[in-house]
Order: structure tokens, then sequence, then C-alpha cells
């Protein structure tokens, strides 16, 4: 957690969320340096920053994309929220930190994807990435961040045009498995 984010008066702490869609409507999902945990790109924001301002660096920080990489879709409306369990919170914030508050952006790639170069910092966030289907990240992503992660994608489905719905995504899903488990 940065020093440079403030935490609001409930003990959460402003940040950003992306979801990076290719031209198939297909997101971004990134996997977390020496972790077996996957999630979209996300980061806090700075006292002085707006949130597409935070946006636009955490994308470049995470992903090395730049602006003219990609055309912005649509944000979430207000602020999504999720407490971080207990015993993730570094010591030092215990008792003050309850976890993250979010604006989520929808963005389109316009650029390649050997755009993408995950280590534009001293200390990258994902050592692997890949395209996965839209609705992939709700059942996949870590148990306390799936609530924002099915909000966010649900309020920004409307700015992707020719997307399945979550329903038939899952009933696909499912099919899928009966499938397989009979073969």
């Amino acid at each position: 957690m940065h020093r440079d984010s403030a935490l609001d008066r409930e003990g959460y702490r402003p940040n950003v969320g992306i979801i990076l869609l290719n031209q198939d409507n297909q997101v971004f999902w990134g996997k977390r340096v020496k972790e077996h945990a996957w999630q979209f790109p996300q980061g806090g924001m700075k006292p002085s920053e707006s949130p597409e301002t935070a946006m636009f660096r955490e994308l470049f920080e995470e992903t090395g994309l730049l602006p003219q990489h990609v055309k912005i879709l649509g944000r979430t409306r207000d602020w999504l929220r999720y407490d971080v369990p207990h015993h993730w919170v570094r010591r030092e914030w215990r008792g003050a930190y309850r976890g993250q508050k979010q604006i989520w952006f929808a963005l389109r790639m316009v650029g390649q994807d050997n755009d993408i170069f995950l280590r534009t910092t001293q200390q990258p966030e994902f050592d692997a990435w890949r395209w996965v289907d839209y609705w992939y990240p709700i059942d996949e992503v870590v148990d306390f961040k799936r609530n924002v992660y099915e909000r966010a994608l649900s309020e920004l489905s409307r700015f992707v045009g020719e997307l399945e719905s979550m329903g038939e995504y899952l009933g696909r899903m499912l099919e899928e498995r009966k499938k397989s488990a009979t073969q």
C-alpha cells in the first residue's frame, strides 16, 4: 500500500480499476508477480489525481500502454467498494484501513498486443497476461473482490457492444463442463 494514498473517513483507499478489452471483447487478465493470483489492472489514486489521471498512470505502470493505445468506453457512475480481510492488511494499517473504493474504467485497446509491456517499473505488478472472456474474471478473482468485479463488469457492459449476458456466459460454461465430464 502506497503512503501517497490517503484513506477516506470510513477507511477506504481511493483506487481505480481497469477493464481493458480487445477487438473481440475479451479482457486483459494479469497474473500477479510471483503469485498464482490473477486480476485486472488497478491501483491507488494520489491525492492530487483525478480518477482518469490515475487510470492512465496505472495503465502505463502495469501494462506499458499509453493513452494513444486505448479508447475510453466508459466508467462507473460511483465508487465500488470492497473490504480486505484483516489478515491481508499490513500491521501498520490495521484498525484504520478497511479496503478499496474504486472507480472502474472500460477501455478499448486500439494498439497491438505487442504494445503491452509488463516491466515499465522497477516493481512490476504482473509477470504474465492473457485475453479471457468478458465474464471469466468473476469466478477466477480472489473471493473478496468478486462482488466488485461482478458489479463493475455488469455496469460497464453497456459500453461494450456485442456481448453475451453474464447468464448466457455462465450457461455456456456449465454446458461445456458437462460435455467435458462425459467425454
